[in-house]
Parts: C-alpha cells; sequence; structure tokens
C-alpha cells in the first residue's frame, strides 16, 4: 500500500473517453456490495446532461464523481444530483473525495445550477456543505429512515424556496437505486 507522503499531487479533470476502463474498474473496488457499473456507464454515455470529473494521482485515475442535470418547477430551475462518487480504496480518507465534490460544486456554480442533491452518509456529505432536504422530494420512493441522507446545498439563492419533486434523466428512474 502506498503512502500518502508518497502519492502524486492530486489533479481533478473533467473524464474523457479514454478514462471508461479505468472509471469503471474503480466502482468496484470502492463499492465491493453493489453493482454500480450500469448506471455509471448510462451516465458517462449521457455527457450531455452530466459532469463527470476525475481525480489523477501521477498517471492513475483515483476517484470520479458525477453530477446528473436536473430541474425543478418544470424544468424553470436548473439542479443537479450528485451520485456515484467513488475513490479507490488507497486514496480514501486522503481528500480524494471531498477535492472531487468541491471541484463539481465550483463547475456547477459556474454555469449557474442552483441547488445539488445527493443521497448519502450525512456525516460525510455535512462536511462539504449538504444539509437535510425536506422540500424536493427524491424521484423514486425511498425509506422513512433514509430521510436525513437526503440533503441539499444551495449554489445560488432562489427567489422562492425550491420545493417538489427532483426531475432526473431517465438512468435515475429505476426504483431499486433509492432502496437499500
Amino acid at each position: 500500500m502506498t503512502r500518502a507522503a508518497d502519492k502524486a499531487p492530486l489533479r481533478i479533470r473533467e473524464n474523457v473517453p479514454a478514462d471508461a476502463r479505468a472509471i469503471e474498474s474503480l466502482y468496484p473496488l470502492a463499492f465491493p456490495d453493489e453493482d454500480l457499473l450500469p448506471l455509471v456507464r448510462k451516465l458517462l454515455r449521457d455527457s450531455m446532461n452530466t459532469l463527470s470529473l476525475v481525480a489523477v494521482s501521477g498517471s492513475e485515475i483515483a476517484g470520479n464523481v458525477i453530477f446528473t442535470h436536473c430541474t425543478l418547477d418544470d424544468g424553470k430551475v436548473r439542479a443537479a444530483l450528485l451520485a456515484p462518487l467513488a475513490v479507490l480504496p488507497d486514496h480514501q480518507r486522503q481528500d480524494t473525495g471531498s477535492a472531487l465534490v468541491r471541484a463539481g460544486l465550483e463547475r456547477l456554480r459556474e454555469d449557474g445550477i442552483q441547488a445539488v442533491y445527493v443521497l448519502g452518509d450525512p456525516a460525510y456529505y455535512r462536511r462539504l456543505g449538504f444539509s437535510p432536504e425536506r422540500a424536493v422530494s427524491t424521484p423514486c420512493p425511498m425509506p422513512p429512515e433514509w430521510s436525513d441522507a437526503w440533503q441539499s446545498q444551495r449554489l445560488v439563492e432562489a427567489a422562492a424556496p425550491l420545493s417538489g419533486p427532483l426531475q432526473v434523466a431517465d438512468a435515475w428512474l429505476d426504483p431499486v437505486l433509492w432502496l437499500p
């Protein structure tokens, strides 16, 4: 295992088609009990509606995050869904995931996205500025015990509070993605 001090500096960039194999190889390592590859492949093919960033350490892709463009209020409000996020095990707990998320949030803010939503660990995402979301609902039902895991971050203050169902790309309409 490589020590953190021995690692090359981390660079964040948008993924390119040549990254596909490396991106696909990191998800089973980061999530050995989940098969996220079908979703990842669909999202990467939909490059017009996604922002996919990679963290590169030396010549190795150490992490990937995908943001899917979404809407609220019948398309009047531009939003994004953060998921999935994966980091190679030997790069975890070294701010690789946080760096990917922060870079993505900054790019989305520059693009005029008003809010970003995520279904994830509240302790992790709270450190990145997310808080529980109660007014905007998930596209598919999820277990009530996960209510604090549905979170958001406002990137641009809206004139009115945001509410209603998050309207997502077809890849996110599989109810299994919203269940344990």
